[in-house]
C-alpha cells in the first residue's frame, strides 16, 4: 500500500471563551509559527498536525460534511460517505456536486484512492480495519484523522452532558485547523439560539429514533436531551446516562408522554413510526398518539453539529403549532 503525502496542518487551536449557550463569545486567533501545536488529543487519540491547512478532505457522516460547508470549506471535500439524509436547502446544490465514496462507511481502499490529507468522521467507529482504516494505520500513511468531539465515547472525552458550548468549541477547533474564521458562523448560531422560545408547560416527551420490538430513543446526555432542554420538553428517558439508549414500550406506556419526537430517516421514516405507533394496541392509547402530537426531525439534524441549533428552532416552532388542549 503506497504511502500518501500529508498536507495537513493546523493553526493555533482556538481558545473559545464560552460562558453560556446564547450569550457566550468566541475568538479566533490568527495562526503563528510559535502557536501551532505539534499534536492534539482527539477522543483519546494523539493526532500529529503538520504545517499547512488541509486541502483534500474526506468527510464521513453528515455532521462532518455540514461542518465544513457551514465554514465555507466545501471546496476542500474530495469525497463523502455515510451521509444521513438530504442536506438542508442552503447546502443542497453544493452537496450534490461532492463525490460520494460510499453510502455507508467507505473501505480503506476507497479512502486511499482519493488521496486525502485529512479524514473527518462523525463517529469513532467509522475508523476500523474493515472500514475507513484504523486511525493509527492512516496516520502512519501520512493521513490525519479527526472525530467530532461530541461523539467521543471514552471516559474523560465524552461530554458529561452535551451543551452548546461543546458544539461551539468544535466549530472553533475545526475553523482553526483550516485557518479560517469561526466568527460569522458562531454569531449566526448564537443569534438563532437566543431566538428560540422555551415552552413553560412542563410537557413530557419521547425522542423516538428507531426500533419496533425494542425502541431506540434519545437519552439524557446527548443531542436529543440538549434540544429538548432548549425547547422546554422533559425527556422521559432523561435519567439514562447515555446519548441514545434501548428502551422498552412498557416504560413508555407508563410515562404516557405528552409529545413524541420522531426521527425521520430514509430507512425508518416518521410516517412508518406513526403507522406502527397507531397500529399497536399498547401505544395506540398513548395521549400523544391519540391526539397526533408528533414533532419530526431529520436524522442528519438529530446528531450534534451545526444543525443542532436549527433543529431546536424548528422543533420549537412545531411544538407551538400543536393543539395541546
Amino acid at each position: 500500500m503506497p504511502t500518501l503525502p500529508s498536507i495537513l496542518a493546523v493553526g493555533a487551536i482556538v481558545a473559545v471563551a464560552l460562558s453560556g449557550c446564547a450569550t457566550s463569545t468566541a475568538t479566533t486567533t490568527s495562526p503563528s509559527a510559535s502557536a501551532v501545536p505539534k499534536s492534539v488529543d482527539n477522543c483519546g487519540t494523539t493526532v500529529d498536525l503538520p504545517a499547512a491547512a488541509p486541502k483534500r478532505v474526506i468527510t464521513i457522516k453528515s455532521t462532518s460534511t455540514e461542518m465544513l460547508l457551514a465554514l465555507g470549506l466545501g471546496d476542500r471535500i474530495v469525497g463523502t460517505a455515510f451521509q444521513d439524509g438530504p442536506a438542508p436547502a442552503q447546502w443542497k446544490a453544493e452537496t450534490a456536486k461532492l463525490p460520494v465514496l460510499s453510502p455507508q462507511v467507505p473501505s480503506q481502499e476507497a479512502v486511499l484512492a482519493s488521496e486525502p490529507d485529512l479524514v473527518y468522521a462523525g463517529w469513532e467507529s467509522n475508523f476500523s480495519a474493515d472500514g475507513a482504516g484504523t486511525r493509527s494505520d492512516l496516520q502512519a500513511l501520512g493521513i490525519t484523522t479527526y472525530v467530532s468531539p461530541a461523539a467521543c465515547k471514552e471516559v474523560g472525552y465524552q461530554p458529561t452532558k452535551l451543551s452548546f458550548t461543546n458544539i461551539f468549541q468544535e466549530i472553533g477547533e475545526v475553523a482553526s485547523i483550516f485557518h479560517v474564521s469561526d466568527s460569522k458562523l458562531l454569531a449566526a448560531q448564537r443569534k438563532e439560539l437566543a431566538s428560540i422560545p422555551k415552552d413553560k408547560r412542563g410537557l413530557t416527551a419521547l425522542w423516538y429514533s428507531s426500533g419496533s420490538d425494542t425502541p431506540y430513543v434519545g437519552a439524557g446526555i446527548g443531542a436529543p436531551q440538549l434540544v429538548m432542554d432548549t425547547i422546554g420538553l422533559k425527556n422521559i428517558a432523561g435519567n439514562v446516562k447515555d446519548t441514545w439508549t434501548s428502551f422498552n414500550w412498557e416504560t413508555i406506556v407508563n410515562a404516557n408522554p405528552d409529545v413524541i419526537v420522531l426521527v425521520d430517516a430514509s430507512w425508518n421514516t416518521a410516517a412508518k413510526k406513526i403507522s406502527m405507533l397507531e397500529g399497536n394496541p399498547a401505544t395506540a392509547n398513548l395521549d400523544a398518539v391519540k391526539n397526533h402530537r408528533y414533532l419530526t426531525v431529520p436524522f442528519a439534524a438529530s446528531e450534534a453539529g451545526v444543525r443542532t441549533v436549527s433543529a431546536a428552532s424548528d422543533l420549537a416552532a412545531q411544538l407551538a403549532q400543536l393543539d395541546l388542549k
